[in-house]
């Protein structure tokens, strides 16, 4: 097959979803699945943005890629190699895919305890059983992500904890100087920067807000209230004119 000009050249393979694992193990496949799910939540942060415009989203959003470039400025600080050099390219401290999960899950977990309130059930216990599933489920995908990373040969296991640390203590800080401080100290300066940000021109026409900041759920039982009844108005009025 002729290729054209421009391809004649050496190739190099798209290391974001190309991965490597044990075609006769189910078990490393099952791996290289999970390894490949924080890709999943950029795609969920564009959504959520999109169709939110919340405030919360949009700096969870920017802290991941702020992550993103602090994980590949030390990866060429440090300059460590891979443990294994013919799998993965470029450099191997820290691991970018625990450093991502940690980030992602120390964030959430902290926004989860201090802001946010889940529908309750009626049951207490119940309640609190629902909130420790939530939290192990996300500690236990971070904990699955970063040990497919071991397994399938990308990382070794100082290159996997420290990406998990950074990407932890990251977190933390994105989400005290985004939400936590401007919250408890409103008339500090990141809590009028952050009531800037929410209210200035261009954020009231792309209608930029902060649920949290009002409602305990982020707005979204009202939300759905306001929906159910505007259905149920109009299933009446459809059954009224069938009758």
């Amino acid at each position: 097959m002729v290729l054209h000009p421009k391809f004649e050249g050496p190739r190099a393979s798209l290391d974001l979803t190309h991965v490597l694992y044990d075609d006769s193990s189910l078990f490393s496949f099952l791996l290289a699945v999970i390894t490949l799910t924080p890709i999943l939540l950029m795609a969920s942060y564009a959504a959520l943005a999109v169709m939110s415009r919340e405030y919360l989203i949009l700096a969870m959003w920017a802290g991941q890629f702020a992550g993103e470039a602090l994980n590949l400025v030390i990866k060429h600080l440090i300059k460590q190699e891979r443990p294994i050099d013919s799998i993965g390219s470029g450099y191997g401290f820290p691991s970018s895919h625990s450093q991502y999960m940690a980030y992602f899950c120390t964030f959430l977990m902290l926004h989860l305890y201090f802001r946010h309130r889940f529908s309750s059930t009626g049951s207490k216990a119940v309640d609190i059983i629902w909130r420790l599933c939530v939290y192990s489920g996300l500690l236990l995908w971070t904990g699955l992500v970063a040990y497919s990373r071991y397994y399938l040969g990308y990382h070794n296991l100082h290159q996997i904890f420290w990406g998990l640390a950074i990407g932890s203590s990251l977190g933390a800080f994105v989400y005290t100087f985004a939400q936590l401080l401007p919250t408890w100290y409103p008339q500090s300066l990141l809590g009028q920067f952050k009531a800037w940000l929410i209210s200035n021109p261009v954020s009231t026409w792309v209608q930029l807000r902060d649920g949290w900041d009002v409602w305990a759920d982020g707005g979204r039982e009202g939300d759905w209230i306001r929906w159910k009844q505007e259905w149920d108005k109009r299933h009446d009025r459809s059954k009224v004119k069938t009758g």
